[in-house]
């Protein structure tokens, strides 16, 4: 099974992936998956019915908002960075998270590198795919670089302005 790292109770470390990652002109194998939106579309509720756990894969530039009647039943989103120069998958996570409330795991993959790891944890992610080949103490590192963080995110750290109220 191949591996990832993952941020469970804050604690960076390597997990076992148990989806496979489908491609739109691959036939479906067995057990649990993630699939592109437009495939969840045309056969989720059929993956779903067959008592699969099951993920989408959300590219740049779709519409997050067209999970929200589904996210209850999702257990993956993976959001796709491109390049790392393209931030729309923050904002996908951020809107998952604090928006529509999903629960679920939220799944960076692409052009993911250590650097992006803090703003990564920030706006709700909790799984990554490295294409820089990090290991999660790196990552655990990365996400922890900068002692205040000036504004509010999908994580538990106090903004620097509101450590400084009385």
């Amino acid at each position: 099974m191949p591996t990832h790292i993952s941020l469970r109770d804050g604690v960076f470390g390597l997990a076992e992936d148990p989806f496979t990652t489908v491609s739109d002109d691959w036939a479906i194998p067995q057990g649990d998956v993630i699939v592109s939106l437009t495939r969840f579309d045309s056969e989720g509720d059929r993956l779903l019915a067959e008592g699969r756990k099951v993920g989408v894969r959300l590219e740049a530039g779709e519409d997050v908002e067209a999970l929200t009647y589904d996210l209850p039943r999702i257990s993956v989103v993976a959001l796709v960075f491109p390049k790392f120069g393209d931030g729309r998958a923050y904002s996908y996570a951020r809107l998952l998270r604090d928006r529509y409330g999903f629960k679920g795991e939220i799944r960076a993959v692409g052009d993911v590198l250590r650097e992006q790891a803090g703003f990564m944890v920030r706006c709700g992610f909790d799984t990554f795919e490295p294409a820089d080949g990090s290991t999660p103490e790196v990552w655990a590192q990365a996400a922890q670089r900068f002692r205040h963080v000036y504004q509010r995110g999908s994580d538990v750290r106090t903004p620097a302005f509101a450590e400084r109220q009385p």
